[in-house]
């Protein structure tokens, strides 16, 4: 299979800055790496917390992009599990030590020297990438390259999030209805839980996309749901819907916050943590949640809901996505995948970036 020497990639050389387009050289697989020609990517809320300034020290200049979706090119010497010719989705979760006291537990989402795929490595808004092939995962057959992308981290994350808040649940509040909240959503109806979608004030549309997907009842993030729940997943990065989940929960609820970063938790009484509820925070992910929620969402099938953008306009699919414009999730494709590209119309100008103004309730 011929390899180039370059391809195009979308960098991030200083945080607060667009993505520039440029020719990189194409990535050398290490002995236990895979170069990976790359399909398709999706856009996380992540990306724009990297972009933005709000999670520090990234990788600069820095490739972003972690829901790689692509096909095997090239393997190093000690690789067995893959072949050339084998399609493979990458994670957030990129390496971990496999030695600290975390990872001896069974806990390596929480390693002490990890390396995460589009902030301390290289990501997939490139044509190109290479991945530790330990850390990659075989993808189900019955999901294309774009509607699978999603699953790799709004779907992984939001399933850690979802397992997180325990068993016996019948009425599940989920706070931000993005990409994460749609995939998982579509896994809670499955199973007869009940689901109370909580959007932006006056988010129409994400409330009727909520109804779409089964919820028995959506509003406004500032509302009580008409029932108390069991449980409320956080999707959006807003402190203050930790107090509004509590506020919204039964006794012994469990409030579960799924995202990297977050504003502030505002101070609140404790009578609203009292009665044994509980407040938990997701951290990265592990293999087997993966391993998991890919084999569920064969099962279920989930459907993922994607606007799909060129790989160039990264930066558009970026402002969406900070703007709140984004029903489900955005999937970069590249042109190397032909005749996947579907083009979005006449361009808006991505040179109109803005990380100052945001809207105050948006999700994964």
């Amino acid at each position: 299979m011929d390899i180039p020497e370059t391809g195009r990639a979308m960098v991030l050389e200083a945080q607060r800055q667009p993505l520039r387009e440029m020719d990189v050289p194409v990535p050398q697989p290490g002995p236990d790496q895979v170069l990976i020609r790359v399909a398709a990517c999706a856009v996380c809320r992540t990306d724009l917390h990297i972009v933005d300034g709000e999670l520090a020290e990234p990788k600069l200049p820095l490739i972003p992009g972690h829901q790689i979706v692509g096909t095997v090119v090239q393997t190093g010497g000690r690789v067995h599990q893959f072949r050339v010719g084998d399609r493979v989705g990458v994670p957030w979760l990129g390496y971990t030590d496999g030695t600290c006291p975390y990872c001896r537990k069974g806990q390596e989402n929480l390693c002490d020297h990890p390396l995460f795929t589009g902030y301390t490595l290289d990501g997939g808004y490139s044509e190109y990438a290479v991945a530790f092939a330990q850390y990659c995962f075989s993808l189900p057959e019955s999901f294309g390259d774009v509607q699978v992308a999603p699953l790799l981290c709004a779907g992984l994350i939001g399933y850690r999030t979802y397992r997180l808040a325990g068993d016996n649940i019948e009425r599940l509040g989920i706070y931000g209805f993005g990409a994460a909240a749609h995939i998982i959503a579509q896994l809670a109806v499955h199973r007869g839980q009940s689901i109370y979608a909580f959007t932006s004030p006056g988010d129409t549309p994400a409330q009727e996309f909520a109804r779409r997907l089964g919820a028995v009842w959506a509003g406004d993030s500032t509302q009580m749901p008409p029932d108390k729940l069991d449980a409320a997943l956080i999707f959006a990065p807003v402190g203050p819907l930790i107090v509004s989940a509590l506020r919204a929960t039964v006794k012994g609820g469990v409030v579960v916050s799924g995202g990297i970063h977050m504003s502030d938790v505002p101070s609140f009484p404790y009578r609203l943590l009292w009665e044994e509820r509980v407040i938990r925070s997701v951290a990265n992910l592990t293999r087997r949640d993966g391993e998991e929620f890919l084999a569920l969402a064969s099962q279920v099938p989930i459907q993922t809901e994607t606007q799909v953008f060129a790989l160039d306009q990264a930066n558009l699919a970026l402002e969406r996505l900070r703007q709140g414009q984004i029903q489900g999730a955005a999937v970069l494709v590249t042109r190397s995948a032909g005749d996947q590209v579907i083009e979005q119309g006449p361009m808006d100008d991505a040179s109109s970036f803005s990380a100052e103004s945001r809207p105050l309730n948006r999700s994964t």
